[in-house]
């Protein structure tokens, strides 16, 4: 039989691929082939599909770097096999692993579709199913050129098609679990898919896309909040092998004005720490010009992370410090958009 186009389903864990223990009630892992049986749609699509397995599967809270990494060579390893790629992940860390393949995958130009489930594919009122569907007919979706519809990593979950970079998990109970709410969808899936090619990154077609598998998670990400204590600041900031802090701030990106704040965030710049100021608020952007905490900010040498979810500021400054040791070289590219990830 000849199929139109050829997709890689890779299933890392997750609960879309989960079963429940008869005796812990506890969810498990199971074989992919039962995830398989359980959606029989999937032999009426006019498409070839794939399976690998991560092995064993693993809950998306133990991902880790050394896992994109993995994930990054399952696809570059495959990359001119399949006309797409559909991973099945956790939800809890899925935007982390989205915005990591997201720089790790440089001039993609094929769909990279996350999607999993709030409930095992097996029940009854599994989210799953659709989710899965629509992620394959996205991921083997060309348009009139035979050029992929969606170039670029995204998550697809509850009739939504969001940027992965641009995405956070916003609830643990809903099926739409998740959203980017600085960034609109790519794609709205009703009775048909509506793709919004206005939207969507294109890539340069006639060049390769060039995988990398290091990464740097020399990064930590703290939170600012009232009778922050300065000693345990301090402590932070010295950590050794630190490089850079991603510094979760009140509203459009201000601080506290204790001296000591400033002081601590000065001397860690000062020493060739990376200090990036990421909004608390899920939706809005870091202005560090609007109030003069901001302005105490930039002059301690903090720079803004603009609209950035914390998920893809924290994976960028893994990707960027794997391939530039000058901080100067991470902070210039942390202030520039390289895979459409904030609106400068």
């Amino acid at each position: 039989m000849t199929y139109n186009s050829k997709v890689l389903l890779i299933y890392t864990g997750g609960t879309i691929g989960m079963n429940r223990n008869p005796h812990t009630g506890a969810l498990e892992p199971f074989d992919f082939e039962h995830l398989l049986y359980n959606v029989p749609e999937l032999k009426q699509f006019d498409v070839h599909i794939d399976t690998y397995q991560f092995d064993p599967p693993i809950d998306s809270s133990d991902m880790t770097p050394a896992r994109w990494t993995d994930l990054s060579h399952c696809i570059a390893d495959r990359y001119d096999e399949f006309d797409g790629f559909v991973v099945l992940h956790g939800t809890d860390t899925m935007a982390y692993t989205a915005s990591a393949l997201s720089y790790m995958l440089e001039n993609l130009t094929k769909p990279v579709i996350f999607t999993g489930s709030q409930l095992p594919i097996g029940m009854l009122r599994t989210d799953g199913k659709e989710n899965l569907i629509t992620s394959i007919e996205i991921a083997a979706a060309k348009d009139e050129l035979g050029h992929a519809r969606v170039p670029e990593v995204g998550i697809y979950f509850n009739g939504r098609l969001l940027r992965g970079n641009r995405t956070t998990k916003q609830s643990a109970d809903e099926f739409n679990a998740f959203e980017s709410f600085n960034y609109p969808h790519l794609a709205d899936a009703g009775v048909e898919i509506l793709y919004h090619k206005d939207r969507i990154l294109q890539p340069q077609w006639d060049k390769p896309m060039t995988p990398h598998f290091r990464l740097d998670n020399n990064v930590i990400i703290f939170s600012l909040f009232p009778g922050i204590r300065e000693d345990l600041v301090r402590h932070i900031i010295a950590t050794p092998n630190l490089r850079s802090i991603v510094m979760r701030t009140f509203g459009s990106g201000n601080a506290p004005q204790r001296p000591w704040v400033m002081q601590a965030l000065r001397e860690a710049t000062h020493h060739g720490k990376i200090v990036i100021n990421i909004s608390q608020c899920m939706q809005g952007k870091v202005q560090m010009g609007r109030y003069d905490t901001g302005y105490q900010l930039q002059e301690a040498g903090v720079i803004s992370g603009y609209d950035s979810t914390v998920e893809s500021a924290v994976t960028k400054l893994m990707f960027l410090q794997s391939h530039y040791e000058d901080p100067e070289q991470v902070r210039h590219f942390m202030m520039q958009p390289i895979r459409g990830e904030i609106t400068v």
